[in-house]
């Protein structure tokens, strides 16, 4: 393995732009979903006539749906990504507006069939019911809780329990349903990540800046230190990520207390063969 100042060196000067983690190939693995969101997102755009793509990144994820339908439109509110984006999915038929996280969407009420999203910083779920019309469809794939967790821990050391509690799925589901959706699939899954080198480390820190907000190679240095002897001496460092995928349908009346829905972990979604 390459010494350490030279590992971070490199990735202190990579590019995080977008949404493409190529630069982690050989240094860093991570599982997959059993349920293939990729896949699912391009046949749901496939079958819609209009289509919505909230925070989309770079554009990198949705690109690979194409063909879009008539309709077809993404949004993103870093202007870097935004640019990135633009470049990647306008030759490809899909306009892409530029939205802060959190703002309204600048679009009329039912306006699309589909709503898509990956990885969301926060779901806007009246935004969301607003602009998909009576019977369209909400498909994401979430952060699920305390995803990274092992690797923040390390860095910033143990966290509470309020942080632990964030990106519940029920609770995402709860919002969802007083938002006027009815939520048709809620699943969850925890998956191995495998970090071969602490330049996977900065890279990671640096693209996912709300694992450790201000997160510098220089500020810390000490425990990117600590995790590279480690890594040296006991192999890849092991973490795991926490995916939600979430299915609702915007509801033909106005919103009421629906039945609760249960998430389904890993284990059990192979049992039931979903």
């Amino acid at each position: 393995m390459r010494p350490y100042d030279e590992l971070v060196a490199e990735a202190t000067a990579a590019s995080v732009d977008g949404w493409d983690f190529s630069w982690l190939d050989g240094r860093a693995t991570e599982e997959r979903p059993s349920w293939g969101y990729a896949g699912r997102l391009a046949t749901a755009w496939h079958a819609a006539r209009s289509a919505l793509d909230l925070q989309t990144g770079g554009g990198e994820v949705l690109a690979t749906a194409a063909p879009f339908p008539p309709v077809a439109v993404a949004t993103e509110g870093w202007p870097p990504n935004a640019a990135r984006a633009t470049r990647l999915l306008h030759p490809l038929g899909c306009a892409v507006v530029t939205v802060d996280d959190g703002a309204a969407l600048p679009f009329a009420d039912g306006a699309f069939e589909l709503v898509t999203s990956r990885h969301p910083v926060e779901p806007p779920w009246s935004e969301i019911a607003r602009v998909l019309e009576p019977g369209g469809t909400y498909l994401a794939q979430h952060v699920g809780p305390a995803s990274g967790f092992e690797l923040i821990e390390a860095l910033l050391g143990p966290l509470d329990e309020a942080h632990r509690r964030g990106r519940d799925p029920l609770a995402e589901a709860a919002e969802a349903r007083s938002a006027g959706l009815e939520v048709t699939e809620l699943r969850t899954e925890r998956l191995r990540i495998e970090i071969l080198d602490v330049g996977a480390v900065v890279y990671l820190l640096r693209k996912l800046v709300w694992w450790v907000p201000g997160f510098t190679a220089r500020r810390y240095d000490d425990a990117l230190r600590a995790l590279d002897a480690r890594i040296r001496r006991d192999g890849p460092f092991v973490a795991h990520s926490s995916r939600t995928l979430v299915v609702a349908v915007r509801r033909h009346s106005k919103p009421k207390s629906g039945p609760k829905t249960t998430t389904t972990s890993a284990a059990q979604a192979a049992k039931t063969g979903r």
